[in-house]
Parts: structure tokens; C-alpha cells; sequence
């Protein structure tokens, strides 16, 4: 891989009245990689999105997709550009073939070109055995891939896809997740928003978490678990909600932070094999009774949780 920057993203920034949807945001994504924008809903992915894309303009800030800038090359930035939105954005009454010929007309294809591409594009997202039937039958998992396939017609150099897994059967998810990764193999740059954190675990070269409008940490996967310096998350249920049990794990040696949430007591330690045994001893001393535990290895989400104070969910 190069390390020429596909996007360069600095200090972006977009308030609606008084909501700070997007606070100084920056990142560079290197050409040929994918690069996830991580967190939950209401983080600011979404208008980040929507800025680079020039359909909203920042209060500050710029960035250059490809060279060109989102202030002064609209039309520069959006012939390298395809994006995949979080609605989908086709006709129901058209099939998908009809669908990626009115789009590829919107992008200037015609003729036997034009054919020719809305085929190789049906194959690419695995639908050349129904392009010729109407998309409203389609199921959501179906729709979300011609919604991908309008973003590749005209081979744009990079792909922006906000939230492209969002309500969809695992069988459609697990194809749209292949298609990003067989994508970048093919040399495009993949910009991909997500809350789940193991999308972003599994695809991402580089990952940046978005709170608040503002990022919050941002590298490889291995990077950004050092954070946490190789922290181990435990999740543990009571019979009853022991609020005695919480205080005396959080004064255990070897815990690191300790949250609840839903009836979940989630706690970061840095041995979970030293901890384990002294987190059942002090739950038996304020009388609490254990009824599950979950350890997970340090991950996006241990990441996420350290540097919020709260779990990564929707």
C-alpha cells in the first residue's frame, strides 16, 4: 500500500442551532485502504458523511478527496466520488437493471458503455440473476446492494458508505461486508461509518471513533487496543441489582473501571484470570449471587468504553 492520502480531512466543524454535530473532526485516509468512522448513533458520522460528500457545507474547516477541495471542487470531489447513503436511494416501481441504467445516464454513461457497466456492476454486487425484476420485491439486504451498485457505476476512486448494514438479514450483511473488502482489493478507497464494532474490527486498515461530534481516538485496531493497555472487559449479571457488589468490586485490586448499564455490570481488568476469583469473593461477601459472566479479550469496544466511560451500543 501507498501512503498517499486518498482524504484529508481537517478541523471540520457543523452546529445545527445549538448542536454541535461535528467538532473539529480531522483524519487522513491513505488511497487503497478502508478506513471506518466507529460509533454509536448521534456521533456525527453521518453529517461528517454528508460534508465530504458537498451536500453540506461546514461552518469550518475543509477537506480534499483526491486532491479536490469540498469548499472550492464540488464537481471536482464528486467525479473521483460514489456514496452509498443510509437510505436507500432507488425507484421500487424499476428493476434493479432499470435502475442502474437511469443512474448511469445521471453520470453521463450511454450506450453499449452503459450496458455494459449496469452488467458488471449487477455481477459485482451478485444480482445478475434478478436484475430484470422490480426492486420493490426485493428484500432489504437486495435493495442495500443495488443502493451500492448506483455508487460504483461510474468507477469512482473512492467510496463513502454510511451505515450499510443497518437492518439487514446476516446473509446480506455477510455479502455487503465481502463486497467492501473484494473493493479494496480491486484498489478503491472504502470510507465506512459504522456502530457495530465488529464490522469495523474486521474490515478497517485504520479506525476512527466519533462521540459527540468529536474524534476520539483514531489507528489500527492493534493501536487503539493499547489504549486500554491490553485491558480484559468482563460482563457479569446479578440474581438481584446489588449496588454493594459494584462498590466493593470497583475497590478490587486488579479492576480498572466498572460501569452498569441494563442490568449489566461491565468491568475492565488487567488480568481477568487474577480478578475472576476476587470478583466472586467479594460479591459473596456482600451476599450477591453471580448468575452470568462474559469475558471478552480487549477489543474496539473496551477501547470505546475507556475513553466515554459507556459502552459502545445503539
Amino acid at each position: 500500500m501507498n501512503d498517499v492520502s486518498a482524504i484529508e480531512v481537517l478541523n471540520l466543524h457543523k452546529s445545527f442551532g445549538g448542536n454541535h454535530a461535528v467538532q473539529g473532526v480531522s483524519f487522513n485516509v491513505t488511497q487503497g485502504e478502508i478506513f471506518s468512522l466507529l460509533g454509536p448513533n448521534g456521533a456525527g458520522k453521518t453529517t461528517t458523511i454528508s460534508m465530504l460528500s458537498c451536500l453540506l457545507r461546514p461552518d469550518d474547516g475543509d477537506a480534499r478527496i483526491m486532491g479536490h477541495s469540498i469548499r472550492s471542487d464540488a464537481m471536482g470531489v464528486k467525479s473521483v466520488l460514489g456514496v452509498v447513503p443510509q437510505e436507500i436511494a432507488l425507484y421500487e416501481d424499476l428493476t434493479a437493471h432499470e435502475n442502474l441504467s437511469f443512474w448511469g445516464k445521471m453520470y453521463g454513461l450511454r450506450g453499449t458503455a452503459l450496458k455494459k457497466r449496469v452488467d458488471e456492476v449487477l455481477e459485482v454486487i451478485g444480482l445478475l440473476d434478478r436484475a430484470n425484476e422490480r426492486v420493490g420485491k426485493y428484500s432489504g439486504g437486495m435493495k442495500r446492494r443495488v443502493n451500492i451498485g448506483v455508487a460504483l457505476l461510474h468507477k469512482p476512486k473512492v467510496i463513502y458508505m454510511d451505515e450499510p448494514t443497518v437492518g439487514i438479514d446476516p446473509q446480506s450483511r455477510r455479502s455487503i461486508l465481502d463486497s467492501v473488502v473484494a473493493l479494496k482489493d480491486q484498489g478503491m478507497t472504502v470510507l465506512y461509518t459504522t456502530h457495530y464494532m465488529e464490522e469495523a474490527q474486521e474490515l478497517s486498515n485504520h479506525v476512527a471513533i466519533m462521540d459527540h461530534g468529536m474524534m476520539i481516538a483514531s489507528g489500527t485496531h492493534d493501536e487503539l487496543v493499547k489504549l486500554v493497555g491490553g485491558q480484559t472487559r468482563i460482563d457479569l449479571t446479578l440474581l438481584m441489582d446489588d449496588g454493594k457488589a459494584v462498590e466493593a468490586w470497583r475497590k478490587t485490586d486488579g479492576v480498572t473501571h466498572v460501569t452498569t448499564e441494563n442490568g449489566t455490570i461491565t468491568v475492565l481488568v488487567e488480568d481477568s484470570n487474577l480478578v475472576l476469583p476476587k470478583l466472586f469473593e467479594a460479591a459473596t461477601k456482600q451476599s450477591a449471587r453471580i448468575t452470568s459472566v462474559d469475558i471478552r479479550e480487549p477489543n474496539l469496544e473496551a477501547v470505546f468504553l475507556h475513553m466515554t466511560g459507556r459502552a459502545l451500543r445503539d
